[in-house]
């Protein structure tokens, strides 16, 4: 028995009925050999951290727009957060800590720059829309590895694919990762705004602060333990006041933070970029790198988003420059005078 084999039965023994055992997975897209030492989940979870699109997630906006500071999150940092919130629900319930964090690793490689700004400007143009969480699916089944794709497992790749809206994820892990993004991203988005001083401590309403906490470990650690403590038979809950509260906190952010004129000004700006880049390369569609068009299937809109998409903050700016704004002229040579 290899060692892969052997965490396989370790699962079946400790796991909770309702986790998702690594040795009843649904398989991947194309079939291979199994790891001898790692179960399917955790060769997910590696992939996705050695892969191109995990590592440009450090130079994508996750809230405040290129920031200056050190200290404010990014995308990447966002998925870390999700990550260890996710696994510390997942372990305490017995669920399967590997898919829970392969899930979250690769929750948003699909996430276009600028964060949500780059996301709504990218759908208003595109005809036939566009939805982070479904490029997500399209980056590590397609667009990975210079057109091969990660070749992940069916139940990570759901859980990738319905981390938000709509529909639930399959697997009580995927679920998880849903939750944990919540979770995550409405604490670590008050942190930055207090840096940012958007809003302080003080602005929250005290009836949300007496159930939820002061400040953001309080508030990350008293939902975490209301998760756990209350769900049960395979369906994830946290008391009603818990929930309210959590809610309330984030219709507040919505008001104070989200729509906040000083935080999003720069912002504003983001459609115009967005849709320059769009029109150039919707006309220049042989500027595209060849494993992006490969899996368009002669769709044009979807080889431009598909760049768009994977494009870092950084890289969109500069492109923007080098296309359609014009460059100091000089005279070359040794003799310049």
């Amino acid at each position: 028995m290899n060692i892969r084999e052997q965490t396989e039965n370790i699962e079946k023994t400790i796991l909770s009925p309702f986790a998702k055992l690594a040795s009843e997975s649904e398989g991947r897209l194309k079939l291979e050999q199994p790891c001898l030492v790692r179960t399917c989940f955790q060769r997910d979870r590696d992939r996705i951290i050695h892969c191109k699109s995990f590592r440009r997630l450090k130079h994508k906006t996750q809230v405040f727009l290129s920031p200056e500071g050190d200290h404010y999150r990014t995308r990447l940092t966002h998925t870390l957060e999700v990550s260890q919130i996710a696994r510390t629900i997942a372990k305490a319930l017995r669920l399967n800590e590997d898919l829970t964090e392969a899930i979250s690793l690769g929750h948003d490689l699909g996430h276009t720059p600028f964060g949500h700004a780059g996301e709504k400007a990218l759908d208003g143009i595109s005809p036939s829309g566009f939805r982070h969480y479904e490029q997500s699916l399209r980056v590590v089944d397609f667009l990975e590895k210079d057109g091969k794709g990660l070749n992940l497992t069916y139940e990570t790749r759901d859980g990738i694919l319905n981390h938000t809206k709509g529909k639930e994820a399959t697997t009580l892990e995927g679920r998880i990762v849903r939750l944990a993004d919540r979770i995550a991203y409405i604490n670590h988005d008050i942190d930055d705004a207090i840096r940012a001083d958007i809003i302080s401590e003080n602005d929250i309403p005290k009836k949300i602060s007496k159930v939820l906490g002061d400040n953001t470990s309080e508030r990350i650690d008293r939902l975490v333990i209301s998760v756990i403590a209350n769900s049960q038979n395979g369906i994830l809950s946290m008391d009603s006041e818990m929930q309210s509260c959590f809610d309330e906190l984030h219709s507040f952010m919505f008001d104070r933070v989200y729509l906040n004129n000083t935080a999003k000004k720069e912002e504003k700006k983001i459609p115009k970029l967005i849709e320059a880049l769009y029109e150039y390369f919707y006309k220049h569609i042989d500027e595209i790198p060849s494993h992006i068009l490969i899996h368009s299937n002669g769709d044009t809109d979807r080889a431009v988003c598909d760049y768009i998409a994977g494009m870092t903050d950084k890289y969109a700016v500069e492109l923007f420059k080098e296309i359609f704004i014009p460059k100091s002229w000089s005279k070359t040579g040794k003799n310049l005078a």
